[in-house]
C-alpha cells in the first residue's frame, strides 16, 4: 500500500500594510510635509487653520535654512515660521502683481482670467 502525502496548504503570507509617503520619504531619508486638513470658519471663510503633518528630515532641512531662531524652538514653532513665511511670500507676490496691473492714473487694468481647473487660473 502506497501512502501519499497531502499537500499543504499553501499559506498566503501576510498583506503587508502600503507605506505612507511619508513612511517612504522617511525611510529615504528625504524632507516631507503635507497638508492633513484645511479648516474654514462657516461664517466667515477668511478665516481658517492647516494642519501640517512632517518628518524629522523636513525639520533638519528647515533649521539648515534659518528658521529655528531659539534653541529650544520645537518641531512645531520651526514648521509654523516657515509655514507662515510661504504665506507672506504668497500674498506679497500677488500684491506685486496686483500692484503691476495698475495704469499710471489709478484704475486697475482690465484682466482675463481663464480656468485651467485643478484650482489654477490664468491670469493675463
Amino acid at each position: 500500500m502506497i501512502y501519499l502525502k497531502e499537500k499543504p496548504e499553501k499559506k498566503e503570507a501576510p498583506k503587508k500594510a502600503k507605506k505612507s509617503d511619508k513612511e517612504i520619504a522617511t525611510e529615504k531619508k528625504e524632507p516631507w510635509v503635507n497638508v492633513l486638513t484645511v479648516e474654514l470658519d462657516p461664517d466667515d471663510p477668511g478665516n481658517g487653520a492647516f494642519e501640517l503633518d512632517w518628518n524629522d528630515y523636513f525639520v533638519a532641512k528647515l533649521v539648515k535654512s534659518g528658521y529655528q531662531q531659539k534653541k529650544e524652538d520645537t518641531d512645531a514653532i520651526i514648521v509654523d515660521r516657515w509655514f507662515q513665511s510661504v504665506c507672506k511670500n504668497v500674498i506679497a507676490e500677488n500684491y506685486e502683481q496686483w500692484e503691476a496691473n495698475q495704469n499710471q492714473d489709478g484704475r486697475a487694468r482690465q484682466n482675463n482670467q481663464t480656468d485651467l481647473g485643478d484650482g489654477r487660473t490664468e491670469i493675463s
